[in-house]
């Protein structure tokens, strides 16, 4: 089992999740990779039953004028009896920012882990919590447009690996059959085993998208009445009329 290297190399920030209420949230895209049930479940998406596969993690994608369009996390390739790479897609995972300060609760933790275990440190400042929307408009979609843009002009399939409580933050997918699908969203639990005292990761469901249809709904915000940004605006120009030297108001004939 590889050393954590998260955050540092020589000071590794142990932490892989956190709390968001009675919520596990996935907090690194490494802790996706227990067991290889991700891969196993993006090959069952892409392949045969009777197809040969491997995975190769970090794999370089180019646009058409060499530019890099980023690293496809698991690029999961099938082949034949002589090795010879018969098809490919791949699988995205996408883990959730966090916003706060983990360091300092893991540090203290760190310093006596027996009689810190149960510590509370919601009332501190900087406590940390998942950060949904910067997770899906910084992360996911820009993925999706640069990497998914080329994958789709080839006719690959696309898996994502995602939390629970991050998808259901996403705006309702239009869902599709497994055979008409682009793109496959896998979306993972943390459940505890009291048996062996530790979370585990399962597979808590998974939606089959058209690729078009997934990252327009992902990008597109949906609008609310324009008249409370209307009182928005109002409340902005009363302040400024309000204040000890307001600003000289022009007419559109004094301007020209």
């Amino acid at each position: 089992m590889p050393n954590c290297t998260k955050d540092k190399a020589n000071d590794p920030l142990g932490v892989c999740s956190i709390f968001d209420g009675q919520e596990v949230v996935i907090t690194c895209p490494i802790r996706f990779r227990q067991n290889w049930i991700i891969a196993e479940d993006a090959a069952a998406f892409f392949f045969p039953p009777t197809a040969k596969w491997t995975t190769l993690t970090e794999v370089k994608l180019n646009d058409k004028n060499g530019k890099s369009a980023g690293n496809i996390d698991v690029v999961l390739v099938s082949y034949d009896d002589r090795g010879k790479v018969t098809n490919f897609g791949a699988l995205e995972v996408q883990a959730v920012y966090i916003s706060g300060n983990v360091r300092n609760p893991f540090e203290y933790y760190m310093q006596a882990p027996t009689s810190r275990a149960s510590m509370d440190w919601s009332k501190r400042p900087n406590y940390p919590n998942p950060d949904y929307l910067s997770s899906s408009r910084k992360r996911l979609a820009p993925q999706l447009i640069f990497k998914g843009g080329i994958l789709r002009a080839w006719d690959k399939k696309i898996a994502v690996a995602l939390n629970k409580g991050f998808f259901k933050t996403l705006p309702r997918l239009e869902q599709v059959k497994p055979a008409a699908a682009d793109i496959a969203w896998f979306v993972y639990d943390l459940q505890h085993s009291r048996t062996q005292n530790c979370y585990t990761l399962v597979r808590h469901k998974t939606v089959y998208t058209k690729f078009n249809e997934s990252l327009d709904k992902i990008t597109r915000s949906e609008a609310g009445d324009v008249k409370n940004f209307i009182e928005h605006l109002q409340e902005k120009v009363d302040e400024k009329l309000e204040e000890p030297n307001p600003p000289d108001t022009k007419t559109i004939d004094e301007l020209l």
